[in-house]
């Protein structure tokens, strides 16, 4: 199993989700998050925004899934043909066990 973490803009995020739900994967958790990347904020006029807003997708599949999920997110969230620095990261972690709380019921 891997947990995806997944930063998008916020604007693109209900679009992301929709789709990843019409691929089968309904189950994603999802937060408001504030940070910057390689662009280092953003100058508006005189303005230096240190921390921008973004949303984050947290969501746990089976490995086989990794690419359709990926590339879903990919397609998705990326602006323009080419993509915008800002649109977002894709983060693969390996999620070694996992528990339901109400039954405590080891999932993995």
């Amino acid at each position: 199993m891997l947990m995806l973490k997944i930063i998008v803009r916020p604007q693109k995020v209900d679009e992301v989700m929709a789709e990843l739900l019409n691929a089968g994967f309904p189950s994603i958790s999802k937060m408001d998050i504030l940070g910057r990347g390689k662009q280092k904020g953003i100058q508006v006029g005189d303005i230096h925004y240190d921390q921008i807003s973004k949303k984050m997708l947290m969501m746990v599949i089976p490995e086989d899934d990794k690419e359709e999920v990926i590339d879903i997110v990919k397609r998705t969230a990326r602006t323009g043909e080419k993509g915008s620095f800002g649109d977002g990261k894709i983060f693969v972690l390996p999620v070694l066990e996992a528990y339901t709380i109400s039954s405590g019921k080891k999932e993995l």
